[in-house]
């Protein structure tokens, strides 16, 4: 068993689908959850092993497995040899770097995609790989760590008169992805309220700080294009599938998901345009007030250009001038000044310097 790779570049001079597992190592139990299921009967259980599932091959009944964690590469390993995936699919779900796909093989399906969600700090979105093999009456679901996105779905197939309980595999993949999709639309009602936050501080008053987000909102933008803007390929190529594990009818449904990503993906480019206005509205804001300090420090040079200059003059020492020698010179020169002064405020006021 290899160890865990933090990138893709590390995997340098191995040979193709080598089983090495690229990605953030996290820090749970390995688990894998089996579902059991058709009309009338519903099973859940974990296994230790993948050949404890090697019974159901032969059963009329849909199986979903949902292995929660990656470093266990030997299970992964195991599931190409039981159930003939090709190695370079096996390489790609140990791979978390993966860009969502679909491809089509005779016996099964390989998907891709990603599940998006926030942290718990602020504006702090969380990346999970989640890779799915469907095959005739077995789906199998591939996830880096444990999480909740699956309960609403396991929900639903406790109640035996739910759809799920009374189609194939297929629909039960379309089900799996129309929940990770869902959970995008959460991502981006966030996203309106921040945004609009940012624009009430960049009207009322802009800082750094401000800069601050909106350069983390441009950075987190350009990780969720980079996962979400394939599905409309992806979900394409699955609508012109003419493969036999998927059915006309649940080809209709993945049309759904279509519309939705296509919903998030313009939703996406918006923001784009939406953030670029704003670092512009940024540096504009940034701009006005350092004109402002630049005008008003403009206007008290000004005043002041006169005075010195009033100040230089007698400030210099010739004998034969005959106003230093005035009783009243002093106090004349002061109401020159203030004279000079009030003047040039009020006519800056006039011209609405100030």
């Amino acid at each position: 068993m290899f160890e865990s790779l933090s990138s893709a570049a590390e995997k340098s001079g191995l040979p193709p689908g080598s089983l090495v597992h690229v990605g953030e190592v996290h820090k749970h139990e390995h688990k894998i959850s089996v579902v059991n299921y058709n009309k009338s009967t519903l099973k859940k259980h974990t296994v230790k092993s993948i050949e404890e599932l090697l019974a159901y091959k032969t059963t009329d009944t849909i199986t979903w497995v949902i292995v929660d964690g990656l470093k266990e590469v030997s299970i992964i390993d195991a599931i190409g040899q039981h159930f003939d995936i090709h190695a370079l699919v096996l390489e790609d779900i140990l791979n978390t770097h993966q860009r969502p796909k679909f491809e089509e093989f005779d016996d099964y399906l390989f998907i891709v995609l990603k599940a998006i969600s926030l942290g718990h700090e602020e504006f702090n979105v969380e990346y999970e790989q989640i890779s799915l093999l469907i095959l005739n009456n077995f789906v199998f679901t591939f996830k880096e760590k444990p999480d909740e996105i699956f309960d609403p779905i396991l929900n639903r197939l406790n109640n035996d008169k739910s759809q799920i309980r009374n189609l194939g595999a297929d629909y039960l993949a379309y089900i799996i992805m129309d929940t990770v999709v869902d959970e995008y639309f959460a991502l981006q009602d966030t996203f309106d309220e921040l945004i609009e936050s940012v624009e009430d501080d960049l009207l009322t008053n802009p800082s750094t700080k401000t800069l601050s987000k909106i350069q983390k909102f441009k950075r987190e933008l350009i990780f969720l294009r980079r996962s979400i803007s394939p599905l409309r390929e992806l979900l394409a190529a699955i609508q012109r599938s003419e493969s036999p594990l998927l059915d006309e009818k649940t080809r209709r449904y993945f049309g759904d998901i279509y519309d939705h990503a296509i919903r998030i993906i313009e939703a996406m480019e918006s923001y784009r345009d939406l953030i670029a206005g704003m670092l512009d509205i940024y540096l504009s804001s940034v701009s006005n007030k350092m004109n402002e300090t630049m005008k008003i420090l403009t206007v008290f040079a000004s005043i002041f250009i006169p005075l010195t200059f009033i100040a230089g003059v007698y400030g210099m020492n010739f004998e034969y001038m005959p106003e230093l020698k005035w009783r009243w010179s002093y106090p004349a020169l002061w109401l020159v000044f203030i004279g000079v002064s009030v003047f040039l405020l009020r006519f800056f006021k006039k011209k609405k310097w100030l």
